[in-house]
């Protein structure tokens, strides 16, 4: 702090005649200064509490790009989606089905309580990250895996009993963006009262946070994958889908933590 007032000091364009001005206008420049700090240290402060969250999925993420590179898109399709069961057709049936109302509705819960900040962010994030793969969805119109499929009559698609399969618009996944979407919005969210907290933080409640977050970015991953095992999707639609529902929460809350979200240090 006293190194930046002397810099600011040094550096002050002085207006000698207007002295009253000047004074006006150096505290008007430090609180602004002092404001752009503390900002910058909340969001480094939170992006390093969600380090295990972040690194585990850049390391997800890492994995699925190398499949992506070593395998076909068919081949590595029919290698992730290669063994059914009745309780896994009936579980990611419906654990697909949360990205369509469910987490929306969860979203709203927040406003009960009166913190419509915490909906707004959600909102805003899930809004932006729709308009991307709405974009990309126009530009590639990808087929799905029921069409592209037709030209491999040696390979059998796996399909689930009562999923209504998609013809067009493959890629990206919009069902996945969302997953991550929600569940890393509940991640920084989650960082920010951790970190505002009024007890004590040690490696163990550390530990018990970045637990809970891993269990969150499981959550967004089982969503992703739902779709793979439906045949809905590509793993590529999926990798990208996971990718701008991870980046926009980062992005929104970024730019809109002090005057939208009135998110205070």
């Amino acid at each position: 702090m006293t190194s930046d007032l002397v810099n600011l000091l040094y550096n002050f364009p002085v207006i000698k005649s207007d002295p009253e001005q000047n004074i006006l206008c150096f505290f008007r420049i430090f609180l602004r200064n002092i404001k752009k700090k503390a900002y910058l240290c909340t969001m480094k402060s939170i992006f390093k509490t969600l380090s295990v969250y972040s690194v585990a999925y850049l390391v997800l993420l890492a994995v699925v790009l190398g499949l992506l590179y070593t395998y076909p898109k068919p081949e590595l399709h029919m290698m992730l989606n290669s063994h059914h069961t009745g309780f896994q057709d009936v579980f990611f049936r419906y654990y697909s089905v949360l990205a369509e109302w469910p987490l929306y509705i969860l979203a709203l819960v927040p406003l009960i309580w009166k913190r419509k900040e915490l909906t707004i962010f959600f909102a805003m994030s899930e809004l932006s990250s729709a308009l991307v793969v709405r974009i990309l969805k126009l530009i590639y119109h990808a087929p799905r895996p029921v069409v592209v499929f037709e030209d491999y009559p040696n390979m059998l698609l796996p399909l689930v009993d009562g999923v209504e399969m998609r013809h067009s618009n493959s890629f990206p996944s919009g069902h996945t963006s969302t997953f991550f979407v929600f569940f890393t919005c509940c991640a920084i969210l989650l960082a920010y009262y951790y970190l505002h907290a009024n007890r004590e933080r040690n490696w163990r409640t550390w530990m018990v946070f970045s637990m809970g977050s891993l269990v969150l970015l499981a959550m967004a991953a089982l969503g992703g994958y739902s779709r793979i095992y439906l045949s809905q999707h590509f793993t590529s639609d999926v990798c990208v889908g996971s990718i701008i529902g991870f980046t926009m929460p980062w992005l929104v809350y970024s730019l809109s933590r002090n005057k939208i979200l009135k998110l205070e240090k």
